[in-house]
Protein backbone atom coordinates (compact mmCIF):
# COMPACT_ATOMS: atom_id res chain seq x y z
CA UNK A 1 0.00 0.00 0.00
CA UNK A 2 1.28 3.61 -0.69
CA UNK A 3 1.18 6.09 1.95
CA UNK A 4 1.70 9.59 2.96
CA UNK A 5 4.82 7.35 4.89
CA UNK A 6 6.56 5.65 2.08
CA UNK A 7 5.79 7.78 -0.66
CA UNK A 8 9.53 9.02 -1.34
CA UNK A 9 10.94 6.52 -0.11
CA UNK A 10 9.68 4.12 -2.63
CA UNK A 11 7.94 6.25 -5.38
CA UNK A 12 9.02 9.33 -5.20
CA UNK A 13 8.14 12.17 -7.66
CA UNK A 14 9.88 10.07 -10.40
CA UNK A 15 6.61 7.68 -10.21
CA UNK A 16 4.57 10.77 -11.14
CA UNK A 17 6.40 11.91 -13.90
CA UNK A 18 6.32 8.03 -15.06
CA UNK A 19 2.47 7.66 -15.08
CA UNK A 20 1.46 10.98 -15.96
CA UNK A 21 3.57 11.69 -19.42
CA UNK A 22 0.10 12.91 -21.11
CA UNK A 23 -1.34 15.09 -17.67
CA UNK A 24 0.86 17.94 -17.84
CA UNK A 25 4.72 16.59 -17.22
CA UNK A 26 7.32 18.60 -19.70
CA UNK A 27 8.16 18.01 -23.10
CA UNK A 28 10.07 20.22 -25.51
CA UNK A 29 7.37 22.47 -26.68
CA UNK A 30 6.87 26.12 -24.94
CA UNK A 31 3.31 27.73 -25.55
CA UNK A 32 2.17 31.19 -24.92
CA UNK A 33 0.94 31.47 -21.56
CA UNK A 34 -1.50 34.15 -20.73
CA UNK A 35 -2.20 35.46 -17.07
CA UNK A 36 -5.46 36.57 -15.70
CA UNK A 37 -5.86 38.19 -12.51
CA UNK A 38 -8.34 37.30 -9.67
CA UNK A 39 -9.74 37.78 -6.24
CA UNK A 40 -10.41 35.30 -3.80
CA UNK A 41 -12.92 37.14 -1.84
CA UNK A 42 -10.90 35.80 1.39
CA UNK A 43 -8.73 38.70 0.93
CA UNK A 44 -10.89 41.10 2.42
CA UNK A 45 -13.55 38.73 4.08
CA UNK A 46 -12.66 39.96 7.42
CA UNK A 47 -14.79 43.45 6.66
CA UNK A 48 -17.54 41.11 5.49
CA UNK A 49 -19.17 43.25 3.09
CA UNK A 50 -21.30 40.53 1.42
CA UNK A 51 -21.46 38.54 -1.65
CA UNK A 52 -22.59 41.21 -4.08
CA UNK A 53 -20.09 43.73 -2.48
CA UNK A 54 -17.49 41.19 -2.87
CA UNK A 55 -18.29 41.14 -6.97
CA UNK A 56 -18.68 45.04 -7.10
CA UNK A 57 -15.23 45.44 -5.41
CA UNK A 58 -14.18 42.71 -7.77
CA UNK A 59 -15.18 44.77 -10.33
CA UNK A 60 -13.78 48.25 -9.33
CA UNK A 61 -10.44 47.14 -8.27
CA UNK A 62 -10.32 46.02 -12.12
CA UNK A 63 -9.64 42.20 -11.44
CA UNK A 64 -10.59 39.57 -14.26
CA UNK A 65 -12.79 37.15 -12.35
CA UNK A 66 -13.43 36.17 -8.46
CA UNK A 67 -13.02 33.40 -6.36
CA UNK A 68 -16.20 32.90 -4.31
CA UNK A 69 -16.26 31.06 -1.55
CA UNK A 70 -19.27 28.05 -1.66
CA UNK A 71 -20.50 29.38 2.16
CA UNK A 72 -20.83 32.93 0.57
CA UNK A 73 -23.38 31.47 -2.37
CA UNK A 74 -25.06 29.07 0.19
CA UNK A 75 -26.23 32.09 2.45
CA UNK A 76 -26.94 34.41 -0.30
CA UNK A 77 -29.47 31.96 -1.79
CA UNK A 78 -30.80 30.45 1.88
CA UNK A 79 -31.76 34.64 1.69
CA UNK A 80 -34.18 33.78 -1.16
CA UNK A 81 -32.18 35.07 -3.91
CA UNK A 82 -31.84 33.12 -7.05
CA UNK A 83 -28.88 31.89 -9.12
CA UNK A 84 -30.23 33.53 -11.69
CA UNK A 85 -29.75 36.58 -10.19
CA UNK A 86 -26.47 35.95 -9.21
CA UNK A 87 -24.93 35.24 -12.57
CA UNK A 88 -26.48 38.37 -13.80
CA UNK A 89 -24.96 40.18 -11.34
CA UNK A 90 -21.49 38.76 -12.08
CA UNK A 91 -22.24 38.95 -15.87
CA UNK A 92 -23.22 43.23 -15.22
CA UNK A 93 -20.22 43.38 -13.46
CA UNK A 94 -17.98 42.23 -16.44
CA UNK A 95 -16.39 39.23 -13.87
CA UNK A 96 -15.97 35.50 -14.57
CA UNK A 97 -16.41 33.24 -11.51
CA UNK A 98 -12.93 31.23 -12.24
CA UNK A 99 -13.05 29.04 -8.79
CA UNK A 100 -15.14 27.92 -6.14
CA UNK A 101 -13.81 27.40 -2.61
CA UNK A 102 -15.39 24.91 -0.42
CA UNK A 103 -15.04 21.70 1.99
CA UNK A 104 -16.99 18.92 0.78
CA UNK A 105 -15.48 15.83 2.32
CA UNK A 106 -15.29 13.89 -1.02
CA UNK A 107 -12.66 11.43 0.11
CA UNK A 108 -14.63 10.60 3.03
CA UNK A 109 -17.56 8.57 1.89
CA UNK A 110 -20.57 8.85 -0.39
CA UNK A 111 -22.38 11.68 1.21
CA UNK A 112 -19.17 14.14 1.06
CA UNK A 113 -19.27 12.92 -2.42
CA UNK A 114 -22.94 13.64 -2.69
CA UNK A 115 -22.64 17.29 -1.16
CA UNK A 116 -19.75 17.60 -3.70
CA UNK A 117 -22.14 17.02 -6.56
CA UNK A 118 -24.66 19.53 -5.20
CA UNK A 119 -22.10 22.43 -4.91
CA UNK A 120 -21.00 22.04 -7.99
CA UNK A 121 -24.73 22.04 -9.90
CA UNK A 122 -24.98 25.37 -7.78
CA UNK A 123 -22.03 26.52 -8.73
CA UNK A 124 -22.67 25.79 -12.54
CA UNK A 125 -25.71 27.78 -12.42
CA UNK A 126 -23.69 30.85 -11.67
CA UNK A 127 -21.18 30.20 -14.54
CA UNK A 128 -18.37 28.78 -12.61
CA UNK A 129 -16.67 26.23 -14.32
CA UNK A 130 -13.78 24.69 -11.43
CA UNK A 131 -14.03 23.44 -7.31
CA UNK A 132 -11.54 23.56 -5.62
CA UNK A 133 -10.98 20.06 -3.91
CA UNK A 134 -8.96 19.41 -0.88
CA UNK A 135 -9.11 16.63 0.97
CA UNK A 136 -11.62 17.91 3.97
CA UNK A 137 -12.35 15.56 6.47
CA UNK A 138 -10.14 13.13 5.99
CA UNK A 139 -8.90 12.10 9.84
CA UNK A 140 -5.10 12.62 10.28
CA UNK A 141 -4.85 9.77 12.51
CA UNK A 142 -5.74 7.05 9.16
CA UNK A 143 -2.91 6.27 7.37
CA UNK A 144 -3.26 8.03 4.13
CA UNK A 145 -3.17 5.98 1.08
CA UNK A 146 -2.29 8.48 -1.65
CA UNK A 147 -3.17 5.24 -4.68
CA UNK A 148 -6.71 5.23 -3.36
CA UNK A 149 -6.97 9.11 -3.31
CA UNK A 150 -5.82 9.07 -6.91
CA UNK A 151 -9.05 6.43 -7.83
CA UNK A 152 -11.24 8.47 -6.18
CA UNK A 153 -9.93 11.72 -7.59
CA UNK A 154 -10.87 9.88 -10.97
CA UNK A 155 -14.31 9.46 -10.09
CA UNK A 156 -14.44 12.64 -9.06
CA UNK A 157 -13.46 14.22 -12.45
CA UNK A 158 -15.63 12.27 -13.68
CA UNK A 159 -18.47 13.71 -11.86
CA UNK A 160 -17.15 16.96 -12.85
CA UNK A 161 -17.56 16.30 -16.38
CA UNK A 162 -21.52 15.46 -15.54
CA UNK A 163 -21.79 19.11 -13.73
CA UNK A 164 -19.48 20.74 -15.85
CA UNK A 165 -17.43 22.28 -12.83
CA UNK A 166 -14.43 20.43 -12.40
CA UNK A 167 -12.49 19.76 -9.50
CA UNK A 168 -9.22 20.75 -8.66
CA UNK A 169 -6.78 18.85 -5.95
CA UNK A 170 -5.53 21.40 -3.50
CA UNK A 171 -2.84 20.62 -0.91
CA UNK A 172 -2.79 23.08 1.99
CA UNK A 173 0.89 23.18 3.86
CA UNK A 174 -0.61 22.57 7.27
CA UNK A 175 -2.32 19.61 6.44
CA UNK A 176 -1.38 16.12 8.36
CA UNK A 177 -2.74 14.23 5.31
CA UNK A 178 -1.97 16.00 1.62
CA UNK A 179 0.52 18.83 2.54
CA UNK A 180 2.85 18.68 -0.40
CA UNK A 181 3.08 19.17 -4.18
CA UNK A 182 4.94 15.84 -4.70
CA UNK A 183 2.19 14.16 -3.07
CA UNK A 184 -0.75 15.72 -5.09
CA UNK A 185 1.30 15.14 -8.16
CA UNK A 186 1.13 11.33 -7.30
CA UNK A 187 -2.55 11.76 -6.79
CA UNK A 188 -2.80 13.14 -10.35
CA UNK A 189 -0.51 10.45 -11.96
CA UNK A 190 -2.78 7.63 -10.56
CA UNK A 191 -6.43 9.30 -11.71
CA UNK A 192 -4.22 8.90 -14.99
CA UNK A 193 -6.91 11.72 -16.78
CA UNK A 194 -6.34 14.65 -18.90
CA UNK A 195 -8.45 16.56 -16.79
CA UNK A 196 -6.44 16.28 -13.94
CA UNK A 197 -5.42 19.82 -12.11
CA UNK A 198 -3.77 20.52 -9.00
CA UNK A 199 -4.06 23.90 -7.09
CA UNK A 200 -0.86 25.32 -5.99
CA UNK A 201 -0.07 28.31 -3.39
CA UNK A 202 2.67 30.05 -2.71
CA UNK A 203 2.67 30.01 0.55
CA UNK A 204 1.29 26.46 1.03
CA UNK A 205 4.23 25.04 -1.04
CA UNK A 206 6.19 26.87 1.43
CA UNK A 207 4.75 25.66 4.52
CA UNK A 208 4.39 22.50 3.56
CA UNK A 209 8.38 21.99 2.34
CA UNK A 210 7.02 21.57 -1.32
CA UNK A 211 9.96 24.19 -2.28
CA UNK A 212 9.54 25.68 -5.97
CA UNK A 213 11.42 23.92 -8.18
CA UNK A 214 8.80 21.39 -8.45
CA UNK A 215 6.93 23.45 -10.46
CA UNK A 216 9.10 23.04 -13.10
CA UNK A 217 7.66 19.27 -13.83
CA UNK A 218 4.56 20.63 -14.35
CA UNK A 219 3.36 21.90 -17.81
CA UNK A 220 -0.15 22.71 -19.76
CA UNK A 221 -3.34 22.67 -17.69
CA UNK A 222 -2.31 20.75 -14.24
CA UNK A 223 -2.04 24.13 -12.99
CA UNK A 224 -4.97 26.38 -14.54
CA UNK A 225 -5.33 28.65 -10.66
CA UNK A 226 -2.77 29.65 -8.80
CA UNK A 227 -3.09 31.15 -5.20
CA UNK A 228 -1.05 34.58 -4.67
CA UNK A 229 0.34 35.40 -1.86
CA UNK A 230 3.75 35.23 0.03
CA UNK A 231 5.47 34.73 3.63
CA UNK A 232 7.19 36.72 5.61
CA UNK A 233 10.74 35.38 6.38
CA UNK A 234 11.06 35.92 10.54
CA UNK A 235 8.58 33.31 11.57
CA UNK A 236 9.85 30.10 11.14
CA UNK A 237 8.36 27.35 8.49
CA UNK A 238 6.27 25.13 10.98
CA UNK A 239 4.91 28.23 12.68
CA UNK A 240 3.71 30.25 10.10
CA UNK A 241 -0.41 30.26 9.71
CA UNK A 242 -2.64 31.71 7.06
CA UNK A 243 -2.83 34.91 8.77
CA UNK A 244 1.21 35.58 8.31
CA UNK A 245 0.36 35.64 4.38
CA UNK A 246 1.34 39.17 3.33
CA UNK A 247 1.13 40.73 -0.40
CA UNK A 248 2.80 38.83 -3.11
CA UNK A 249 6.49 40.61 -3.54
CA UNK A 250 6.14 41.71 0.35
CA UNK A 251 7.55 38.92 1.61
CA UNK A 252 10.47 36.03 0.77
CA UNK A 253 8.83 33.74 -1.72
CA UNK A 254 11.36 33.59 -4.91
CA UNK A 255 8.31 34.85 -7.21
CA UNK A 256 10.26 35.87 -10.19
CA UNK A 257 11.29 31.96 -10.14
CA UNK A 258 7.71 30.87 -9.65
CA UNK A 259 5.77 32.77 -12.47
CA UNK A 260 8.92 31.82 -15.06
CA UNK A 261 7.76 28.44 -14.59
CA UNK A 262 4.24 29.07 -14.69
CA UNK A 263 4.90 30.97 -17.98
CA UNK A 264 7.13 28.23 -18.85
CA UNK A 265 4.08 25.89 -17.95
CA UNK A 266 1.82 27.51 -21.34
CA UNK A 267 -1.73 27.52 -21.39
CA UNK A 268 -4.09 30.30 -19.51
CA UNK A 269 -2.86 30.90 -15.56
CA UNK A 270 -5.40 32.41 -13.08
CA UNK A 271 -3.28 34.27 -10.73
CA UNK A 272 -5.50 34.52 -7.76
CA UNK A 273 -4.81 36.88 -4.86
CA UNK A 274 -6.11 34.62 -1.47
CA UNK A 275 -4.80 36.26 1.85
CA UNK A 276 -6.52 36.40 5.23
CA UNK A 277 -4.16 39.04 6.91
CA UNK A 278 -5.70 40.66 9.87
CA UNK A 279 -4.15 43.94 9.60
CA UNK A 280 -5.52 44.02 5.67
CA UNK A 281 -8.93 43.30 7.24
CA UNK A 282 -8.87 46.28 9.26
CA UNK A 283 -8.31 48.47 6.01
CA UNK A 284 -10.67 49.50 3.35
CA UNK A 285 -11.48 46.53 1.13
CA UNK A 286 -11.18 48.61 -2.15
CA UNK A 287 -8.03 49.90 -1.22
CA UNK A 288 -6.86 46.01 -0.31
CA UNK A 289 -8.38 44.88 -3.42
CA UNK A 290 -6.46 47.30 -5.74
CA UNK A 291 -3.13 47.01 -3.78
CA UNK A 292 -3.36 43.37 -4.36
CA UNK A 293 -3.76 43.29 -7.86
CA UNK A 294 -1.30 46.14 -8.14
CA UNK A 295 1.18 43.94 -6.43
CA UNK A 296 0.30 40.99 -8.69
CA UNK A 297 0.92 43.06 -11.86
CA UNK A 298 4.30 44.18 -10.29
CA UNK A 299 5.78 40.74 -9.57
CA UNK A 300 4.14 39.66 -13.16
CA UNK A 301 6.49 42.45 -14.58
CA UNK A 302 9.45 41.21 -13.62
CA UNK A 303 9.34 38.23 -15.72
CA UNK A 304 8.85 40.53 -18.76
Amino acid sequence: MITRRNLFKTAGLATAAVLLPQAGFPNSAKNETAFRFCLNTSTISGQNPGLLKYIEIGSEAGYDGVELWIKDVKQYLESGNSTKSLKKYISDHKLKVENAIGFAPWLSGKHGFEQMRTEMEMMAEIGCTRIAAPVSGFPSEKPFDLAEAGYKYKELIELGRQTGVMPILEFWGASKVLYNLGQAMMIAAVANDPDVRILADVYHLFRGNSGYDSLKMLKGNVIEVFHMNDFVASIPREQQKDSDRVYPGDGAAPMKQILTDLKNMGGTKVLSLELFNETYWKQDPLLVARTGLKKMKEVVGQIG
